[in-house]
């Protein structure tokens, strides 16, 4: 690159650090907004009537949100830019009549188009059987029995992945119980059924069990701040399984949980949402990595309070993780402020990278490493939360209809997992299991799947590092295959994107509108096969120079992150800003050498 070009880089470099550290926390951790759909807005009003906590101040903020998100269209998408979804459609429509708006004429055109509430997923159809407007006994059977099976059974809770587990039990429990609390509006225009909800038969010996046992599991996993999990589906649905059993807020599980669902709304006066989830460990993970590559050194106070903040959130008590790994010794971290139950691979492998680059919490690191090795599946790939969490069959259950409820090996995460423990002795035989499973996984076009951020640029833009970190060779077939891959979908203007699309449709892989975050992924890929001085390198690196912020930021209001592939997008607002700093600070450390 030229001498110009490398002053560009330094400034870039400089001014989103500069901006990185003004948006640390007082007590040390980064987190940004985990923005998702109206879904999580609309069902925070659902709750709240269910539970008798609605006030005329909620309806107002609630209808400003979603009629602020309507898109011209009048629908309702999964993704900005996406197509009209029937089910985040209805559920912002009933949200709206609740609160006292009117959702307009398109929008209720378009769910009776695509059929109504008879044709919407399962949660939708649960929270309008709340509301009075479907029947329970319409709603697909989820066998709250199943609770009662031992780990060991072939079909228990442990073969759905803990986000499904945590709400399949809460949900099954309110399916049995059909409670409901009667809202006073008419829905009859888009397929509601009102007041058609025959009261449940009363429950025999196994059903009473079932319910006990339900209520026993879904209180043993409350996690501190209240919630379950730290994510929406099983925090709401175990709020709700608790009021239909009849407890009100003097039970203290109930209490905490709705005393701690505050501290996961955004309020912005005029408009109130819900966050899904929290990202303070992986965002503070991610900003300490990139602060590090950008030269900022271990002693920076920073780093110091952001390495102590994360020391604090070690998870070092077992989780469901254990039921499969009883042996295994807990450690590593989760991905939400307060989720001891469920710790990951993916937030102890940046973790402890970070950790590593600043110097800090060795012992701590040590245990992260010790159960990320062991958390490896039979595959020689790593899932996120569980091993061997490959029951593809559930797919079939007429009730899995609504995303992922299996939790397998992915690209992304046994990438991470692989950066993190080749440098470390002791893991040779994980590190060549792992090795070996991730070069099996590359495409046939030279790029991987992105389980967890969108999508082939993500995946390859996370294996290319870890192929580094285990020592292969820059002329390996793998490295240059990826190359060529991106190479081949890199956008005109340089940067690179890759549309939502492409989890479904093969045509979209590595094409979109270029974004701050699937450029830097992509540059990182090129660093990791010391392709930092080529042109497609420099390209990228340009685009960011030149979209960057005044203020040292970036705009992307593109959905770059994935919960479930296509269902449940992310939009991380710290993903435009932590992740081209780590590639711009790369890029120069390699340009240096």
């Amino acid at each position: 690159m030229s001498v110009a070009t490398e002053t560009r880089l330094d400034a870039a470099i400089e001014a989103a650090t500069t901006r990185l550290l003004e948006l640390q926390h007082a007590d040390g951790y980064w987190v940004g907004e985990l923005e998702s759909n109206v879904t999580m807005t609309a069902q925070h009003l659902f709750w709240h009537h269910v539970l008798g906590l609605r006030t005329p101040e909620l309806d107002r903020k609630i209808a400003n949100e979603l009629l602020s998100r309507q898109r011209d269209d009048g629908t309702w998408a999964i993704w900005i830019g996406g197509p009209g979804d029937l089910s985040t459609t209805v559920e912002a429509y009933a949200a709206l009549k609740l609160a006292g708006a009117d959702p307009g004429p398109q929008a209720r055109d378009f769910i009776r188009s695509r059929g109504g509430i008879p044709k919407t997923r399962i949660f939708t159809k649960c929270f309008l059987a709340l509301l009075g407007q479907w029947p329970w006994q319409r709603v697909t059977p989820i066998p709250v029995e199943l609770v009662l099976f031992p780990p060991s059974a072939p079909f228990s809770i442990y073969n759905f992945s803990c986000w499904a587990r945590g709400t399949f039990v809460p949900l099954a429990a309110c399916r049995a119980l059909r409670p409901v609390r009667l809202a006073e509006i008419d829905l009859r225009e888009i397929g509601a059924r009102p007041g058609k909800t025959r009261s449940p038969a009363p429950p025999g010996p196994m059903r009473r069990a079932a319910l006990r046992e339900a209520e026993r599991w879904v209180r043993a996993h409350q996690e501190a701040d209240g919630s379950w999990g730290g994510i929406q589906p099983p925090w709401v649905w175990s709020i709700l399984m608790l009021a239909a059993l009849g407890h009100g807020f003097e039970d203290e599980t109930l209490r905490r949980a709705v005393e701690g669902w505050g501290g996961f709304t955004i309020d912005e006066g005029d408009r109130l949402r819900p966050e899904a989830c929290q990202s303070p460990v992986w965002d503070t993970g991610l900003a300490v990595l990139a602060l590090r590559d950008a030269g900022l050194g271990p002693e920076h106070p920073a780093l110091v309070r952001a390495a102590d903040w994360l020391l604090l959130e070690e998870v070092t008590v077992a989780g469901d993780w254990a039921v499969r790994k009883p042996e295994l010794a807990p450690g590593g971290w989760a991905f939400e402020f307060q989720n001891d139950l469920y710790p990951d691979v993916d937030d102890t492998a940046i973790v402890a990278l970070a950790l590593r680059r600043c110097h800090r919490g060795h012992e701590a690191v040590d245990r992260g490493l010790a159960w990320t090795a062991g958390m490896q599946s039979r595959s020689g790939g790593w899932g996120a939360f569980d091993v061997d969490n490959e029951a593809y069959w559930l797919y079939k259950l007429p009730f899995c209809d609504f995303g992922k409820v299996t939790d397998e090996p992915s690209a992304d995460v046994s990438a991470h997992a692989l950066e993190a423990l080749a440098p470390e002795a002791g893991f040779d035989e994980e590190v060549r299991r792992g090795l070996d499973w991730l070069l099996r996984e590359q495409e046939a076009d030279g790029s991987w799947f992105g389980r967890w951020g969108v999508n082939h640029v993500y995946g390859t833009g996370a294996a290319l590092p870890a192929l580094e970190a285990c020592g292969i060779e820059r002329g390996h077939r793998a490295f240059r295959r990826a190359v060529a891959w991106l190479d081949s979908v890199q956008n005109e203007d340089g940067g690179f994107g890759e549309d939502i699309r492409s989890y479904a449709d093969r045509a979209w892989r590595g094409r979109g509108t270029s974004t701050a975050s699937q450029t830097a992924w992509a540059l990182l890929a090129y660093v990791a096969a010391d392709e930092a001085d080529s042109d497609a390198a420099r390209r990228a690196a340009e685009w960011l120079f030149s979209t960057q912020l005044a203020n040292g930021d970036w705009e992307e209001p593109q959905f770059t992150g994935t919960g479930f592939p296509l269902d449940f997008m992310i939009r991380y607002h710290l993903y435009r800003l932590h992740f081209p700093l780590l590639a711009l600070g790369r890029l120069r450390e390699r340009l240096s050498r």
